[in-house]
């Protein structure tokens, strides 16, 4: 089960709306679809949370490039939600390498075990895995400092992290109107 919502800063304050990621299939189509909802190019902060498993935080400010932070790569690996934030670039892997989250199965392992093998040394595979989507935070976890929620703040969420996100914003009410 999993929970999405764009927040827009807007000069009234912020506006909340839920929203289905269903129809979403690339980073770029989430920034499509956060830049739609601020017409005035402002803040818009796409959240989504996975129960308690994991939490993203896409920014885009106008017709900059989208800004990502996600607390555990490994989790949203599992995710096909989690997929679209995990690009390439954020994960430090060169895109001619080939799809790394395609390889997962050449070494037998069925999904979700990967990050067990992974901490051992057995083999290339598993190992090579691991490094492709590390377990814990990758991405800017600044992405939000200027918003009033600390990367030490940030880093140190764990279960409804969209909640405090949005306390810490002044949005709660807002949010909480859509969940």
């Amino acid at each position: 089960m999993y929970f999405a919502a764009l927040l827009a800063r807007t000069e009234d304050g912020w506006e909340a709306s839920d929203t289905e990621l269903d129809d979403v299939e690339t980073l770029s189509d989430l920034a499509d679809l956060a830049r739609e909802a601020s017409p005035d190019e402002d803040t818009v902060l796409v959240l989504i949370e996975q129960e308690d498993a994991w939490f993203g935080v896409v920014r885009v400010d106008g017709e900059e490039d989208p800004r990502i932070y996600v607390s555990d790569a490994a989790a949203a690996a599992r995710s096909s939600y989690g997929e679209i934030l995990l690009t390439d670039e954020l994960l430090g892997r060169d895109p001619d390498d080939g799809d790394d989250l395609d390889a997962l199965d050449l070494d037998g392992t069925e999904d979700g075990e990967s990050g067990e093998d992974g901490e051992s040394d057995d083999g290339a595979g598993a190992a090579g895995s691991a490094e492709a989507v590390p377990h814990g935070p990758v991405g800017d976890a600044q992405i939000l400092d200027d918003l009033g929620v600390s990367e030490k703040e940030l880093r140190s969420m764990v279960s409804d992290a969209v909640t405090e996100i949005a306390e810490s914003l002044g949005a709660s009410e807002t949010l909480e109107a859509v969940r």
